[in-house]
């Protein structure tokens, strides 16, 4: 598979419908590949609190037209990235949109760990609370969302759901760019599955993106890097290599499950 992850670099300055319709042209040059990746709340910018609201969108809003309509030019698997989502009782949240290349919406995932403690994401947006998974004719995608790369028990239910390549859309911070890296090859090794980590560039609301989208292989090694600034990162694949390490190296058939805590 060849798959591409459109670092997109996101600024204040940038109307986001000229981001929108910059994003969608980016999407429509990688004609030719299978997967295309975008970040997390690219059209806002993910610490961009004060945008949620006025920027939030129903499910098929213009950033789901904008998307559906590049997958379909292009003909690629699309991981759109996130939106704010509105939702029919006004609850807003972060929600990522996978296109089929024919245009028609394959899958929505509302991220389930919001980040920001006692405030930003996680007392402005509601959580979701349902594991995604898209089967893809060479693969099978698990998808996540930034903060959740720090919870690998998510990643472990894609896994049992079935996924053998983990996709995640992220605005990381550019102060904890070590943990991005750390934690995308951990995925990678504790579930023998490829990871395709898309971020993004630029300044969200004062706070420096770490950019550096990243491929790793079911064995931690990563295949391919990006900067820091706006890239697109493109890089070859086999999914077939996750079941072939996994069944030279079948560490997954070994899990304890049910362990409980002693007793204090």
């Amino acid at each position: 598979m060849r798959a591409s992850l459109i670092q997109i670099r996101v600024d204040e300055d940038e109307p986001v419908d000229s981001r929108r319709q910059r994003a969608a042209s980016l999407v429509r040059d990688q004609a030719g590949a299978d997967l295309v990746v975008l970040p997390e709340l690219w059209t806002t910018g993910a610490f961009a609190y004060q945008a949620f609201d006025t920027e939030a969108e129903p499910l098929e809003g213009p950033t789901h037209e904008a998307m559906a309509k590049a997958a379909s030019d292009a003909g690629v698997w699309l991981h759109a990235g996130s939106i704010p989502e509105r939702a029919a009782d006004g609850t807003l949240y972060n929600t990522s949109l996978v296109f089929a290349p024919d245009g028609g919406r394959a899958a929505a995932y509302r991220k389930i760990h919001r980040f920001g403690f006692d405030q930003g994401e996680a007392v402005l947006m509601g959580a979701g609370t349902e594991l995604v998974t898209v089967r893809l004719p060479e693969t099978t995608l698990g998808l996540a969302t930034c903060y959740d790369l720090r919870f690998p028990e998510l990643f472990r239910g894609l896994v049992d759901a079935g996924a053998d390549t983990l996709v995640l859309a992220a605005g990381w911070p550019e102060r904890r760019r070590s943990h991005w890296t750390l934690l995308a090859r951990a995925r990678a090794v504790e579930n023998q599955a490829y990871v395709l980590a898309c971020g993004t560039g630029g300044t969200h609301a004062g706070v420096p993106q770490a950019g550096h989208s990243i491929v790793v292989d079911p064995w931690g090694e990563v295949l391919a890097e990006a900067g820091d600034g706006e890239e697109i990162l493109t890089v070859e694949f086999d999914p077939a290599k996750t079941a072939v390490t996994r069944e030279q190296f079948p560490a997954l058939k070994d899990r304890v499950l049910g362990l409980r805590a002693p007793l204090r």
